[in-house]
């Protein structure tokens, strides 16, 4: 399997005048070693406030003696001690006084003026992660995001351009990228050990009685008195020029409270849920970026209001020759398994490591196997980080030494989100529009999918798996690996009357 071009993965679109000016005092510090590191939060919800979330993580870290502590506070709600979420419940578990207007804002432009803030935690909803990533890094802050990295693909190539204009140290919050399984996976395809990879598939099942994301809770404090709603929409604010980042709209609790429920301000399960499992399966692979993708699903039970699907499917093709399946439902929990397929062999994902399932392509076609009884390999363990909070302590910390050190090689890059996201977001497109969606590599954009995809196979088969021009193949391709029977020979058109096989 080929390798992917780098240049590939990286974004070309302009930023907007999106960054906010700040004078020069306010642009980032180099560390020392022991030198601590201030953080500022934005947007606390469950993500910040849960026990194995981001404030108490922070705060273990403190009360361990490791040079962090928090500096700020930021969210559009006062907050509710009953929920434990917002801005003052967030203040009290900082150890910070609320009435500290510096500190514990509703406006997060305040926090990145402050010196003593070094980098940003992002946890508010999807439609705000790239303006906050993007006016961060203008301020000289570096950035820990939770996933999906953006709302929009515009959005994803913007804020990989911000990172590197800026030169600033990112991670998108994909919890699975620290256990080290999906790496470990990369090196054993790259040495050939399953041969050409051809297909990979992944899931997320859920179920709830009371609908995805539903089960978020309301509560009547949750009003315009207590939530600046116009700062929460983002109306006033872009990242890509003349595009807000959000509606304007009435105030709806449900809105706010239960916003992945809703285009305006997220995905659904495509960018919330499937971006973990693409996030890990790409970088297992060693592709990012899909030529062409298929978005497929409905709302099939979960009628209570909602715009985004119950059951939904992604199939993404790759240029390297390969596909990547995604798919889930919440209205049932069974699994599928999480495997990449290779022509001459299997890798499985499973507790503690993944194992290698043996294929033999001379065994000929058959009926294919049912899976009454589980099919074993020889299990590569990989030590995976350990603890409730385990992975996301992992990330922490990968991403705290980057920061010291200047590493932009953090363990969920930039480059890779933008990558998993766009590859969920044109299943989104593809699933709302009705039609097959396309990813011109060169000039970094969605394109509508057409015929020329097809016809590339066709005409690759056709030479023999040389390189064509339609898809573009590199030097390097490997090309037909089939091991004919000698009867094929007498294939071919017969031109002018004549047997090719000269019979």
């Amino acid at each position: 399997m080929s390798q992917p071009n780098r240049r590939r993965f990286l974004g070309a679109s302009a930023l907007s005048a999106a960054a906010i000016a700040l004078p020069a005092s306010a642009y980032g510090r180099i560390l020392g070693a022991n030198e601590r590191i201030g953080i500022a939060y934005l947007g606390t919800g469950g993500r910040m406030l849960d026990r194995n979330s981001h404030i108490p993580i922070i705060t273990r870290m403190k009360e361990a003696g490791k040079p962090v502590d928090h500096v700020g506070v930021c969210d559009v709600w006062n907050g509710n001690d009953d929920v434990k979420r917002g801005l003052y419940p967030a203040a009290q578990a900082c150890g910070l006084n609320p009435d500290d207007a510096k500190h514990v804002t509703k406006d997060y432009r305040k926090l990145l003026e402050l010196k003593e803030v070094d980098v940003v935690c992002i946890a508010t909803p999807d439609h705000w992660h790239a303006k906050m990533s993007i006016d961060a890094a203008a301020a000289g802050k570096d950035v820990f995001c939770e996933k999906p990295m953006t709302r929009t693909i515009e959005e994803a190539q913007a804020v990989v351009q911000a990172m590197k204009k800026y030169n600033r140290v990112m991670t998108v919050g994909v919890q699975s990228m620290a256990d080290p399984t999906w790496m470990t996976a990369y090196d054993y395809i790259k040495k050939g050990k399953i041969g050409h990879v051809a297909q990979a598939q992944t899931s997320y099942y859920r179920n709830s009685a009371v609908g995805q994301w539903r089960y978020y809770k309301l509560t009547k404090d949750m009003n315009p008195k207590t939530i600046d709603w116009d700062m929460f929409l983002g109306h006033a604010f872009e990242v890509v020029k003349g595009v807000p980042i959000g509606p304007k709209m009435d105030f709806d609790r449900a809105l706010y409270g239960q916003w992945r429920c809703y285009w305006p301000f997220g995905g659904g399960m495509f960018t919330d849920l499937f971006v973990h499992q693409t996030t890990h399966l790409i970088a297992a692979m060693g592709v990012r970026y899909p030529a062409r993708v298929v978005g497929a699903g409905g709302i099939f039970l979960e009628y209570d209001g909602r715009d985004v699907p119950d059951v939904a499917t992604v199939v993404a093709d790759y240029e390297e020759g390969c596909q990547l399946i995604i798919t889930a439902t919440m209205i049932n929990r069974y699994p599928i398994e999480e495997v990449i397929r290779g022509r001459l062999g299997t890798i499985k994902f499973v507790k503690g490591g993944f194992e290698i399932i043996p294929d033999n392509p001379a065994g000929g076609a058959g009926i294919p196997a049912r899976l009454e009884d589980r099919i074993k390999g020889e299990m590569v363990k990989c030590e995976a980080p350990q603890g409730w909070d385990g992975d996301t302590k992992a990330l922490w910390e990968n991403f705290f030494e980057c920061v010291r050190s200047r590493n932009r090689e953090t363990l969920s890059t930039p480059e890779l989100g933008a990558a998993a996201f766009t590859t969920v977001a044109l299943g989104v497109q593809s699933y709302r529009e009705g039609q097959v969606m396309g990813w011109d590599k060169e000039q970094n954009k969605v394109v509508p999918g057409n015929g020329h995809w097809a016809a590339g196979w066709e005409n690759r088969s056709r030479s023999g798996g040389k390189p064509n021009h339609i898809m573009g193949w590199e030097a390097g391709d490997a090309g037909c690996t089939l091991s004919p029977p000698a009867y094929q020979k007498l294939a071919g058109p017969w031109v002018d009357g004549k047997d090719p096989a000269g019979a």
